[in-house]
Order: C-alpha cells, then sequence, then structure tokens
C-alpha cells in the first residue's frame, strides 16, 4: 500500500501545530528570589573563574575551563551540581592535578 506523501505545505503545517501543541503543554519553572540570588553568585564565579584563567597555560586548564563553559551552558537544566562540585569546578583550573609517581 502507497503512502500518501505530504506537500511542502502540509508538511510546514503540521510542524506549525505540533510546535503550538507544545508550547501550550510547556510547564513554566518559577524560581524564588533566594534561588535567583543563589543562580546568579554562580555565574558571576564561574565567569569569574573563567576571566582569571585565560592566561595560565597547563594540560588541565583547558578541561577545566570546558566544564565551567558548560556549567554556563546548561544553567537552566533541573540538576545542578551541589556547592561542593561547584567548588571544585571553580578550582580546577587554578590546581594541578598531582604528578603520578614512576613506578620502578
Amino acid at each position: 500500500m502507497p503512502r500518501n506523501k505530504l506537500t511542502p505545505l502540509q508538511e510546514s503545517e503540521a510542524r506549525r501545530k505540533a510546535t503550538e501543541e507544545a508550547r501550550k503543554n510547556k510547564v513554566t519553572r518559577t524560581f524564588s528570589d533566594e534561588e535567583k540570588a543563589m543562580r546568579k553568585e554562580r555565574v558571576a564565579k564561574a565567569k569569574d573563574a573563567i576571566t582569571r584563567s585565560a592566561g595560565i597555560k597547563g594540560d588541565h586548564v583547558p578541561p577545566a575551563r570546558a566544564a565551567l563553559k558548560n556549567f554556563l551552558r546548561q544553567l537552566n537544566e533541573p540538576k545542578q551540581p551541589d556547592d561542593a562540585r561547584f567548588e571544585m569546578l571553580l578550582e580546577a583550573p587554578f590546581k594541578a592535578p598531582p604528578k603520578k609517581k614512576p613506578v620502578r
């Protein structure tokens, strides 16, 4: 049985209706003033750490900076790092990892 193909106009109309329906069903999250203040403070700390680590050299710096940038990109995601993990993210570009001892 051959499938009926949609015309480009029908495809775009179906896409528009699906997007409209998704917007109607979307649940909006509201943040308390305390949560907003905490998020604002974390953003400021992360941006400051990225700025200060710009001139630092080392193999550990690029991945640490990437983790901070990823944190800023995913700020609106529901799962956020706890305070201890966030502090580790902030310190990572400035702390060189311990060197491995050679095996004898």
